[in-house]
Order: C-alpha cells, then structure tokens, then sequence
C-alpha cells in the first residue's frame, strides 16, 4: 500500500502571512479543496505507473480509513472517501496477504520486480514535484518572477524596542543603514553588531518619500523569548518586486522556484527533531514547529483572506506539494520511502526478497507511530487554534 503523508514544516519556504482573523468556512473549504488536489496528484503518479507496470490496483482512497464511502467502482477499482483527513492511499491486489494476485505473478506489487515497485513508489512524490512546478509557473505568468532589490522590507516593529522608539513603521522599506546599501539581509544584524551601541542613519521609503530615522542599536526580548544584546526589533525580508516574463521564461523559472525551495526544505531537516521536541518545551524551535491538517487548514484561511489571497493559496499549495514530494520520500516506515529501500535491499540480494511478514510489521508499526505523531502535531495544533496563535506569523 502507498501512503502519502499530509504534514508539513513551513518555516523554511512560507512568506509570513498577515494575522487576520479568517472564516473557518472558508478556511475549511479552501483546505479540502487544496487537500483533494494533492494526495489525487500524488495518487495518481502511484496509480497510474501501476497500471502501466500491470500491477492489479484494488482502492484509490482520499483520507485513511475508516471507510466514510465508496464513490464508485470502475475497473474493478474502488474510488473511496475515508474518515482521517491525513492524506490518502492506493492499496495493490493482495497486499494485506503477500501473495499473488489472479493476474498471475506480475499482478501484484508484492511479486513485481524491484525496479517497478521503486518506479510505482516514486511516481507519487514527483507528481506533487511537478504540480509545484506547474502551479508556480502559472503564478510567474499572471504575477511576474519575484526579483529582489536593494530594500528590506520591515514587517514588523515590536513595542517597547530601539526601532519602535525611532519611529519605524510596519511595511517601511529600509533602503540605507549607516550608509551602507542593504542587498544583503545579513546586513542588518552585523550592522547592530557593529555600532558598539552609537546611533545610526536609516533611510525608509514610506508612501513613496525617503524618510531618515536615527535609530541606537539596543537589547530588546522578541515576541518568542528570545533575547538581543544588540538589535534593533523589527521584522525584515527582502524587498521584492515581479518582472513581467513570457510564458517560456515562466515555466522555466516556475522548475527553479521549485528546485531551490525543495534545497531550502533539504538543509531544514536537520532541524526537524529540534521542531518535534519544540512542541514538548515551553521554548519555541527556531525553525518553527510542525503543523498537521489542522494547522495546515489554518494556514490556508490565513492566506486566502488577505488581498491577493487567490495566487497566495496556490502559493501555499505549491509549498505544500513540495512537502509532500520530500517528506514521503524519506526512509519512513509506511510512507513511499520505505517502500523504496526495501525494493533496493531486495534489488541488491539478487532478487531475494525481505520476509512479507517482516516487512508488513515494519510498516505497521512505522504507521502506528506515525498515527502517534500526527495525534501529537494536531492535539498542538489545536491549542494553537485556541489561543489564537498564527500559523505563518505575524
């Protein structure tokens, strides 16, 4: 059975969202349609390879069981709707036996060759990579490409802090700091560093005028505890504006946006089990923490009721299929991954396959720790939810 896993680490690839109040109808609706779109594409890469490998196909199933229904059966193939909103599954002829199926040894995945069950395994999380593409190459056409500038965009000031005190505002762009062009965000924190605590020169484009603001690098404490010996305390990104592009220059850049998103979510998983113990401390990861479909459906609200908020949710969606494409990619048991090393041990023995029983109780109970660990991630959610904690920030 091929699993896709709906979870998600947003930190390293979202753009903070403003904190607005959001409509759970819409929030809800948005996220069954965003979740129906993912884990069909991903499915589908799993179901069809199958089917051109000629492996028996039993369910396509949106959700993991228990059975809500079946909203038809075609081919004898059962198309159903289950009751955990975690993902969804495609289970092959006879994979709760082992055995072979009546379409003879290459029936069912259990007997196929190696190569075609990794083939079948990884034909799901490319779907989700190209869907990312896709998706991302459509909002480069309407939009423009993101180009960034020389500016640093200040998204938020925090009370009681030398920035507050010198008078910045939310949605400045800061264009100049002690002289210096800020093309680099690095700039900000090695400029406080520097300054031995004197005043500086910041110059901010608001409304279209450049104002100058004296600003004296100071200590201030952020909204998550953490402390600052020297800083300034605002939020800052780079200052973005979109390019006009063609259609070729588009999908082009729409693979790149993707690739480079997917080595940011790379290097970010090294500060996963930091994120999973974060939601165990009073301490907050700095990398975030993980969001499961609660969080996931807050998120979406969060987006698609800001101005813009259309392209913003496809934006979501992008980030998310690529998530997916990564997550159920690694060596997890249950998820594609797992799947994947076990058809290469097999590949690597000659053929001689891993006993069924020792692999259906790696899965199984890869899969029940996964079930603990999505409880977890959406029992925080849920408390997140209550006390009005944003999901992409303020």
């Amino acid at each position: 059975m091929a699993h896709t896993l709906l979870v998600a680490a947003l930190a390293p690839a979202a753009q903070a969202a403003q904190n607005t109040s959001s409509n759970p109808v819409i929030a809800i609706g948005a996220f069954l349609l965003m979740l129906a779109l993912l884990v069909i594409v991903h499915e589908l890469g799993h179901f069809l390879t199958a089917i051109w490998m000629g492996i028996k196909v039993e369910e396509f199933g949106i959700g993991y069981p228990p059975r809500a229904l079946v909203m038809f059966e075609r081919g004898g193939v059962k198309y159903t709707l289950n009751w955990l909103p975690l993902g969804g599954f495609v289970r092959f002829a006879n994979d709760s036996e082992g055995q072979d199926s009546l379409y003879g040894a290459g029936g069912s995945l259990a007997a196929a060759p190696p190569w075609r069950k990794i083939l079948v395994m990884v034909a799901g999380p490319l779907m989700n990579l190209v869907l990312a593409m896709f998706i991302f190459a459509v909002i480069f056409m309407i939009q423009g490409v993101p180009t960034p500038t020389g500016g640093q965009d200040i998204g938020a000031v925090f009370p009681d802090t030398p920035a507050a005190a010198a008078g910045f505002q939310a949605g400045d762009e800061l264009i100049r700091l002690d002289g210096k062009e800020l093309s680099d965000s690095s700039l900000i924190p090695a400029t406080a560093q520097a300054s031995g605590g004197r005043a500086l020169e910041a110059v901010v484009l608001r409304d279209g005028q450049e104002i100058t603001l004296q600003v004296t690098p100071g200590p201030w404490t952020g909204p998550d505890g953490t402390s600052f010996k020297l800083g300034f305390g605002f939020s800052y990104s780079q200052h973005i504006v979109r390019e006009p592009v063609n259609p070729a220059v588009a999908v082009v850049s729409g693979v790149t946006e993707s690739l480079n998103l997917t080595g940011q979510m790379l290097k970010s998983l090294a500060s996963l089990p930091a994120s999973i113990a974060g939601i165990f401390s009073s301490t907050p990861s700095p990398a975030g923490e993980p969001i499961g479909p609660v969080g996931i459906a807050r998120a979406t609200g969060e987006v698609i009721q800001q101005p813009g908020g259309f392209l913003a949710f496809w934006n979501l969606t992008a980030i998310l299929s690529l998530n997916l494409f990564l997550l159920n990619l690694l060596p997890i048991p249950a998820l594609d991954g797992s799947h994947i090393i076990f058809a290469v041990v097999e590949m690597l023995r000659g053929g001689k396959k891993v006993p069924p029983e020792k692999e259906a109780l790696v899965h199984a109970l890869g899969f029940a720790a996964l079930m603990g660990l999505m409880l977890l991630i959406t029992v925080n959610d849920v408390i997140n939810a209550i006390q009005g904690t944003p999901v992409l920030g303020n």
